[in-house]
């Protein structure tokens, strides 16, 4: 059978991810909180285009209302993944890491999203420090998404290989 090796890597770092994905959905849910409340006051100021902008965040620039609600998105998701990663991690066999292998993937690509704007937030200019944790945590999630995505997609390969018959000739 396969060495535990990955599994242990998988199994921790879906571990590190559910922790992370925890904490960008609170910060992200705070932000979206605090926009939904502040809103109102600060956009009645603002000249007709910027009146009308579907998301306007009265924090942060231009770029903040669509990276919190990705960023939001991103944490849910990841979230479940992670979650439902762990049970599948745990139980090892082909078509559970199949499964781990391919909600892991898409939570990676909603979490490379996420930070896309995280980095055009950067790129405009300023943010509050919450928004800058938030970024941070968001570019940080999604370097451990991709090596536990590679880990699981390792276990994949493992599994794979030692399910194959090794008698007769090919």
């Amino acid at each position: 059978m396969a060495s535990g090796g990955s599994k242990s890597a998988a199994f921790m770092l879906l571990l590190l991810n559910l922790g992370l994905y925890f904490v960008v959905t609170v910060i992200a849910s705070w932000a979206v909180n605090h926009g939904i409340e502040r809103a109102r006051e600060s956009a009645s100021v603002l000249s007709l285009p910027a009146k009308i902008f579907p998301i306007y965040f009265p924090v942060g620039n231009m770029a903040t209302g669509f990276f919190v609600i990705f960023s939001l998105i991103a944490g849910v998701v990841g979230m479940g993944t992670s979650l439902s990663g762990i049970m599948n991690v745990l139980e090892w066999d082909s078509p559970n890491l199949h499964s781990a292998a391919a909600s892991s993937l898409i939570s990676w690509s909603l979490t490379l999203l996420a930070m896309g704007l995280a980095c055009k937030e950067i790129n405009i200019g300023w943010t509050e420090a919450n928004l800058r944790t938030l970024e941070v945590m968001t570019i940080i999630v999604s370097a451990t998404q991709l090596l536990c995505t590679g880990a699981i997609h390792v276990g994949v390969g493992e599994t794979v290989a030692g399910e194959r018959p090794h008698a007769g000739r090919v």
